[in-house]
């Protein structure tokens, strides 16, 4: 039986962010990065989510951090809770989610309001927005 994407689109990883994760320039709205980066996370694709990440925001130990913790959880659910603006015509765009995920034996949620822009002609997360 094939894999389900773990983003939550019902469809599968192979058709869904795996299409992603092969090839960048395939995400055509901000949500679609969003789902492909979370979907980074459950599978500790730290490639994905360096060459996802607007590069001024690129730290020298990043991808091995964002790989130690993802590998330390366990990602159960992703909830889109608002989208503005991203989509494949727009250069910029917010999606707020929910991350439900286990962490040393507590069910925890992050909750982020993320920007995305357009960088070389493709998608990234450029940060969250502080309250």
């Amino acid at each position: 039986m094939e894999e389900q994407c773990p983003c939550g689109s019902g469809k599968t990883y192979d058709s869904c962010c795996g299409v992603f994760h092969n090839d960048i320039t395939k995400v055509k709205t901000a949500e679609q990065l969003m789902r492909s980066r979370y979907t980074a996370f459950c599978k500790a694709n730290g490639d994905y989510l360096i060459l996802s990440q607007h590069s001024s925001m690129i730290q020298p130990t990043m991808k091995y951090d964002l790989v130690r913790w993802a590998m330390s959880v366990k990602f159960m659910k992703l909830e889109i809770v608002d989208v503005q603006d991203g989509s494949e015509k727009d250069e910029t765009g917010e999606v707020e989610f929910n991350a439900f995920y286990m962490e040393r034996f507590q069910s925890r949620c992050l909750h982020e309001r993320s920007r995305f822009v357009k960088e070389n002609g493709h998608w990234v997360y450029l940060d969250a927005i502080k309250d």
